[in-house]
């Protein structure tokens, strides 16, 4: 139930309100980046080309380290975590804007640096998004998505301003020493956070093990999957907006970098009006509907770009594009958080990250190449047409198994009774679980436990298989291979409730008179 507070009800906790305000500041700082970064490669180098390069720079790093970043999220510190990367994006910053200043960057220092920042934004991502759950409960989760999502958005309203009339006064190196400043309040913030960290009995994880679990369990989980099919189509249509749009405010409209940073704003307002009003567009329409129609606006904005002669049509066009994105959005980004287990929640979210920011890095460099052979123009026209055909997607790939799944942990097997001490990394081992069955309902049993495939491998089975005796047509044996002893026993701390009612069902055909056999054997260290 959602509290009489609605979307607000998240800024109750003090440690939410604070990291939102200074998240606040810092995007402000973001944006003013952007502004000066791809207003000054439009002096530097006014190439369709070049300028998109900007937005593919800032956003690659995740397909390079996304899943790296995820892992690390899970397994480590989180809160260090982000003072690192927080601290690799102010000292990036700062590089750019002393070199800018000293009149010493060049297309490709730009690039470089502008790529360097995203390195620092990919391994803080995964950690900024896990750690929301940390600080909100469950049931408020989503308003706590809107609530980032509404502060990302206001200062993407304000920061595009401050950014031209830096640029405009000072030029485009004020812009990136006051977006390295903005970094400070965060740092400040995240050191005096005195984060309960849990302790956990069970063996450590290691990152290659880890980002092998994520993908593992994206593998298996149809309810992340639609939201990573949905996120990266999407982004790929509305990445034209960025790898565009600084030459179509240039050259067409003839601004100049206030004038763009206007435009620019208008894209936050849109964004953060309708981050308000969600809540109540959730009581009328489902999440799917939502995302759809987001879809359709961005493509309806794409095609008024396409055809404006005037600066406030493009202002409405991207105040229109700024609504549809937050919308859209919004569904995906809760979607994929309520969908997900606290032990996987980073990485899986670093995948979500790695979809959505490489659909822009790609959709930005693939758009920019087309505008350098069909106009600036017409590529709207282009995106716009792929928005709308992508709208076939939702019939593929809904949202609404996200909301069904409940990710909270059923724990009821049993450690098993050890002889002597298991090293952690022995392995692999090798389960059984003996069935007693009725054979008139084989069939039905079959396939019940057919349902069990992907739970056990998405939960770190990495063979699985179902097999009847051909002597006794009563007695079936599951098996699953796990890599590592320690893997096995975290394996019995992933089930979640919604697995219940599928073990459950499934165990509903045992006749025996006392619970189905488990049987754990292990590869000798000798072998």
């Amino acid at each position: 139930m959602r509290g009489a507070a609605g979307v607000f009800a998240p800024l109750r906790h003090p440690i939410f309100c604070a990291l939102l305000a200074t998240a606040f500041a810092s995007n402000v700082g973001t944006w003013t980046q952007d502004v000066g970064a791809s207003w000054l490669m439009t002096s530097l180098e006014p190439s369709p080309l070049m300028v998109s390069l900007i937005q593919t720079a800032v956003n690659l790093p995740y397909f390079l380290l996304g899943l790296v970043a995820g892992a690390l999220a899970d397994i480590a510190d989180r809160k260090r975590l982000l003072i690192v990367a927080q601290t690799w994006m102010l000292a990036s910053a700062g590089t750019l804007g002393i070199l800018t200043v000293l009149h010493l960057t060049t297309p490709w220092i730009l690039v470089g640096l502008s790529f360097s920042l995203g390195l620092g934004a990919a391994l803080n991502g995964p950690a900024w998004q896990a750690i929301m759950p940390e600080m909100v409960a469950r049931e408020e989760i989503r308003d706590a998505v809107t609530l980032n999502n509404i502060q990302f958005n206001l200062a993407r309203g304000v920061g595009p301003v401050i950014g031209g009339v830096l640029v405009n006064a000072w030029g485009a190196g004020a812009a990136f020493l006051a977006n390295a400043a903005s970094f400070v309040g965060i740092i400040c913030m995240l050191v005096s956070w005195r984060r309960e960290r849990k302790k956990s009995m069970l063996p450590a994880e290691r990152v290659l093990g880890g980002i092998r679990a994520g993908m593992r369990y994206v593998r298996y989980s149809p309810a992340l999957r639609a939201v990573l099919a949905r996120s990266f189509t999407f982004a790929l249509g509305t990445s034209v907006l960025w790898a565009a749009l600084p030459l179509v405010a240039r050259v067409d409209f003839h601004l100049d970098a206030t004038g763009y940073g206007i435009v620019v704003a208008f894209f936050g307002l849109g964004a953060a009006g309708c981050g308000v009003a969600l809540p109540s567009l959730l009581r009328a329409f489902s999440t799917d509907q939502i995302a759809i129609c987001g879809g359709i606006t961005f493509a309806a904005a794409n095609f008024v770009i396409a055809s404006a002669r005037h600066v406030h049509q493009l202002w409405i066009a991207v105040f229109l594009a700024g609504v549809a994105w937050v919308a859209t959005v919004t569904m995906f980004n809760s979607a994929a958080q309520i969908a997900l287990p606290s032990w996987v929640r980073a990485r899986a979210l670093s995948m979500y990250l790695l979809v959505l920011q490489g659909g822009l890095a790609l959709g930005s460099v693939g758009w920019g190449y087309v505008a350098s052979h069909t106009g600036t123009r017409n590529v709207f026209d282009l995106a716009g047409l792929f928005l709308l055909l992508n709208v076939a997607t939702a019939l593929r790939f809904s949202l609404r198994g996200a909301e069904r799944f409940d990710p909270e942990p059923w724990v009821h097997w049993q450690i098993p009774q050890l002889y002597e001490e298991i090293p952690p990394e022995q392995g692999p081992v090798l389960i059984t679980i003996e069935y007693r069955i009725d054979p008139l309902r084989a069939a039905e049993f079959e396939h019940a436990m057919r349902a069990f495939e992907p739970i056990r491998r998405r939960d770190g089975a990495v063979m699985w298989g179902l097999f009847s005796d051909v002597k006794d047509p009563s007695r079936y044996l599951e098996t699953f291979i796990s890599e590592t002893w320690g893997e096995h026993l975290r394996q019995h701390h992933r089930l979640t409730v919604s697995d219940s009612d599928i073990e459950l069902h499934a165990r509903s055909f045992h006749i025996g008179s006392e619970p189905p056999i488990v049987s754990h054997l292990i590869s000798p260290t000798r072998l």
